[in-house]
């Protein structure tokens, strides 16, 4: 069972990733606000994987992984960007800032489920 924070300021996709993801046996902090969850992760030792979003109110998902990058009990922690957002050149900026996937809305369950199995096991 791992822990996984969930940053989005959707309360639909909170809810929905919850469910997927307490459904497959994994414990979630949900956040609607980044700095929250920042807050939260910062002291927090026991964070397994991160999903974000990018557009977001107070600070932008690709921010976010940055700014938990440079956390060092956060800095190899798997980070999956799931957003609207397709654009190579905005994916490029998610895979330079240090995020491990890219996912777009709508996500398939599955998919997410197992691209976490799969990151999780090769830890």
């Amino acid at each position: 069972m791992a822990h996984i924070l969930i940053v989005d300021d959707s309360a639909l996709i909170r809810k929905q990733l919850e469910h997927t993801l307490t459904g497959a046996g994994h414990r979630v902090t949900p956040f609607a606000y980044a700095l929250e969850a920042l807050d939260f992760a910062e002291k927090a030792d026991d964070i397994d994987l991160v999903i974000t979003d990018v557009n977001m109110p107070d600070m932008n998902g690709l921010e976010l992984v940055i700014t938990l990058r440079a956390q060092p009990h956060l800095a190899s922690t798997p980070i999956f960007v799931l957003t609207t957002e397709s654009t190579e050149h905005i994916r490029a900026e998610g895979a330079a800032s240090g995020a491990t996937a890219w996912l777009v809305k709508p996500f398939n369950s599955a998919a997410l489920l197992a691209g976490i199995d799969s990151v999780l096991t090769t830890e």
